[in-house]
C-alpha cells in the first residue's frame, strides 16, 4: 500500500515539471519558412478546433491572435465536420489542436476542413498522427511522451506552438516572445500561497475559476483539472460574464480562484470580481505571475505559467482526496469521440 501511495501521482508531478522547459523550446521554433510556404498570413480569419484542454490552449491562443492580427479567431466545434457536412471555410486557416492527433472527430475535422477549401495548420505533439497527415502545416508541440492522462506539459505546449507561429507571422512579436522565455526560464513555479490554495480545495465544495483574456482560457484548463484529477465541482467564468447570473450562487459556500495574467487593461474588471465575491463572504484567491517575480511576458506566456503554477497544486490536492492523478478512474489518454 505504501508504495501505491508513492506511485500515485509520479508521473503527472514529473510531466508538470517539464512544462516550462517545454514552453521555452517551442516557442523558440522559427516557422518563417514554412508559414510563408503555406501562405498562412493571407488567411482573414482563423477557426481553431479542439476538445478538452486543447480547446482551453486554443481558447488562450485566440485572444492572443486576434490582439496581434487583428483578424476574428473563433472556434468551431468538430461536430460541423465529424456529424455533420461541415461548413465554408474557403481562404481560412483551420487550426487543429490535439495532443494526440488520433481523436476521430478532429481527424473527421482536419480532413473537412481542407475539403472545404482552409488551410489546415495541426499543433501536435504525437509525430505522424493522423490529424498530421490531414494537414498543410504541422507545428510540433515537441515535449516527449506524455503517459499520464490529465496533459500538462502538452497543454502549456501548445500555447508556445501557437506563440511560435504568431512570431512567423508579427515579426515584433517574435522579440517578445523571446523576452517572455528568458525571463521564465529560470522562474520558479511554487507558488508561495500553494499551500493556502490546496487547504481551500480541499475544503470547496464549488469552484469559480476567473480570468479575463487569456486568462479565460486558463480559468477553463483549471477548472478542467480540478474536475479531472479532484472530482472538485468547478467553473470557468470570465470576469464580466460572471456578475451576471453566475454572481447568484455566490449565496452558497463557494471559493473563488481569480487567474490574474497581470495584463494592464483587465485589471478593473478582476477587481470589480475580485470585490463582489469577497463583498458576499466568498474565499477568494488571486494569483498573478509577479507573485513569483515574473515579468514582462505576453498575455499568452503569463497564462502559460499560471497554469504550469497551478499543476502541482491541483495534484497535491488530489493525492489528498486519496484518488491517482495520473489515471483518473473513468478516463483515458485518448478520448474518442465523434
Amino acid at each position: 500500500m505504501i508504495h501505491e501511495h508513492i506511485e500515485h501521482g509520479h508521473l503527472m508531478a514529473k510531466e508538470s515539471a517539464q512544462a516550462m522547459a517545454a514552453f521555452c523550446e517551442s516557442v523558440s521554433q522559427d516557422l518563417t519558412a514554412q508559414v510563408q510556404k503555406q501562405g498562412i498570413s493571407d488567411a482573414t480569419t482563423i477557426y481553431t478546433i479542439a476538445r478538452g484542454s486543447s480547446d482551453a490552449a486554443a481558447n488562450i491562443l485566440s485572444y492572443e491572435f486576434m490582439r496581434e492580427l487583428a483578424l476574428p479567431v473563433t472556434s468551431l466545434p468538430p461536430s460541423v465536420f465529424s456529424l455533420g457536412r461541415g461548413v465554408n471555410v474557403e481562404g481560412a486557416v483551420v487550426m487543429v489542436i490535439s495532443q494526440s492527433g488520433a481523436s476521430d472527430d478532429l481527424v473527421h475535422s482536419a480532413k473537412g476542413a481542407a475539403a472545404q477549401g482552409a488551410k489546415v495548420l495541426a499543433i501536435t505533439n504525437q509525430p505522424d498522427s493522423p490529424v498530421e497527415m490531414a494537414a498543410d502545416l504541422t507545428i510540433s508541440i515537441g515535449a516527449g511522451p506524455e503517459l499520464a492522462v490529465p496533459a500538462t506539459k502538452t497543454v502549456i505546449g501548445s500555447v508556445a506552438a501557437g506563440m511560435a507561429l504568431l512570431s512567423a507571422l508579427v515579426p515584433n512579436y517574435r522579440a517578445r516572445a523571446n523576452v517572455a522565455i528568458e525571463n521564465l526560464a529560470q522562474t520558479s513555479t511554487v507558488h508561495p500561497l500553494a499551500d493556502d490554495l490546496r487547504a481551500s480545495f480541499l475544503r470547496a465544495r464549488h469552484v469559480y475559476v476567473i480570468g479575463r483574456d487569456t486568462g479565460y482560457g486558463a480559468a477553463h484548463e483549471v477548472a478542467l483539472k480540478l474536475k479531472e484529477c479532484c472530482a472538485i465541482h468547478a467553473e470557468a467564468y470570465s470576469a464580466s460574464e460572471v456578475l451576471h447570473g453566475p454572481l447568484q450562487l455566490a449565496t452558497n459556500p463557494l471559493m473563488v480562484l481569480i487567474l490574474d495574467t497581470g495584463a494592464d487593461k483587465i485589471q478593473a474588471s478582476l477587481d470589480q470580481a475580485e470585490a463582489r465575491f469577497r463583498g458576499v463572504g466568498c474565499d477568494v484567491h488571486r494569483i498573478n505571475p509577479a507573485d513569483l517575480a515574473a515579468d514582462d511576458l505576453t498575455p499568452a506566456a503569463a497564462a502559460a505559467f499560471l497554469l504550469a503554477v497551478m499543476y502541482p497544486i491541483i495534484l497535491k490536492t488530489a493525492l489528498a482526496l486519496g484518488l491517482n492523478p495520473d489515471a483518473p478512474e473513468t478516463l483515458s489518454k485518448v478520448t474518442k469521440t465523434t
